[in-house]
């Protein structure tokens, strides 16, 4: 079969041209939101700086929503592969590896970009609704911890607390679909323990970035390993 590498059409100096002021466009965007925040991100404030006429880049992204949906999908991609990554460097079969590895990679991206996870996590931007182009990449995170507890639960290795409340019926109806549209076999019980791990771990990470901790923790590093620790233990992985 022929390279397609050799068969793809090779990329137009304006292609790349276009490619290379997008990303100066969004970087540039990016230090904004750690000036003015999300609600404050001005396209005309964001040409200025690049020296363009406000018209110019309206061509690349005609709104500032636009421009936000960009960055959102950026950091969602950006945090679902760091932590498809931490787990991909952990054996399949160690299930409290696999979870303390995506989460101490979810918390490093964090703290190394602060305010994009705030854009991502934190308090909804007034007046924007995200379109559906930002669903798969928000899904990647959760999805390492969904394939990891298919995989403990089927090879049993989920340990089931011998008193644990019932779930009601309409949550366990929608875990049941969660876990159907991944694709997965998930008992819905271990499901509602990942998803209560999930919620905690970006708690957690929240709390630390918006400085909740200050003056209660200072060792934060092994404060977030023992968070970990015992929310394995809170889902039973083995």
């Amino acid at each position: 079969m022929p390279d397609p590498e050799s068969t793809s059409a090779p990329r137009t100096a304006r292609a790349i041209a276009r490619a290379e002021l997008t990303r100066q466009i969004k970087d540039t965007a990016r230090s904004h939101l750690a000036e003015t925040g999300a609600p404050g991100l001005s396209l005309r404030a964001v040409a200025r700086e690049l020296g363009m006429v406000s018209s110019a880049l309206y061509r690349y992204f005609p709104s500032r929503d636009e421009l936000l949906t960009a960055l959102i999908i950026d950091a969602y991609d950006s945090v679902g592969a760091a932590a498809e990554a931490a787990d991909a460097a952990v054996r399949r079969s160690d299930g409290r590896g696999r979870f303390r590895a995506t989460g101490r990679a979810i918390r490093s991206w964090a703290r190394a970009n602060p305010h994009e996870y705030a854009l991502v996590y934190g308090s909804p931007v007034p007046g924007y609704a995200a379109p559906e182009d930002t669903i798969g990449p928000a899904t990647r995170a959760p999805l390492v911890l969904m394939r990891l507890l298919a995989d403990a639960s089927a090879a049993g290795r989920v340990t089931e607390p011998d008193h644990q409340p019932g779930l009601p019926a309409s949550v366990r109806s929608d875990l049941a679909r969660l876990a159907a549209d991944a694709g997965l076999e998930i008992p819905p019980p271990a499901l509602a323990r990942g998803v209560l791990a999930w919620t905690a771990l970006f708690g957690a990470v929240s709390f630390e970035l918006f400085g909740q901790f200050v003056n209660v923790i200072d060792d934060t590093d092994a404060w977030f390993d023992h968070q970990l620790d015992r929310l394995t233990d809170l889902i039973g992985l083995q």
